[in-house]
């Protein structure tokens, strides 16, 4: 039986397993690959995508347990044209190296933002802590999530 769900916006029936990760039904299912798989087990954040708008890693979570769901890739955040606030200050800040890691990040600072449009250093820290940067950038991570809370307040 196909799963309903949609996805940035678009309602999509897929004809997959149940049981197969949200992370692969994006992937290979749909296309949307900005979503990145990098452990399988949830503890680098590569695959976060918003759930009814909370970040949760893509690679645990069934296609069954998101019947129904509102799913966001990086895909649907923004566009060329109108950049999510998030995507515009990792562009500002030159924040990416190897970049692998990016699509988890933006993801994840952007629902933080949304629960808290001021975080400081620690509640960044503590929101980001499952998004795993190989490159080191964390400090700019969190300067470019100190930009987009001002360009969100801009708003």
């Amino acid at each position: 039986m196909p799963t309903t769900l949609t996805v940035n916006g678009e309602t999509r029936s897929l004809d997959l397993p149940s049981d197969m990760p949200l992370l692969w039904a994006l992937r290979d299912g749909l296309n949307l690959t900005g979503t990145k798989y990098g452990c399988g087990v949830a503890a680098c954040g590569a695959c976060t995508v918003h759930v009814d708008g909370v970040a949760q890693r893509s690679c645990q979570i069934a296609l069954a347990d998101v019947e129904g769901a509102a799913i966001t890739t990086i895909e649907g955040l923004g566009t060329r044209d109108a950049l999510h606030a998030v995507q515009a200050a990792w562009i500002a800040g030159q924040v990416a190296q190897c970049g692998y890691c990016q699509s988890g990040q933006i993801m994840q600072a952007a629902s933080l933002l949304s629960e808290n449009p001021a975080p400081t250093d620690a509640e960044i820290d503590e929101a980001m802590s499952g998004n795993l940067c190989r490159c080191g950038t964390y400090p700019r991570i969190r300067a470019a999530i100190h930009d987009a809370a001002r360009r969100l307040q801009e708003v």
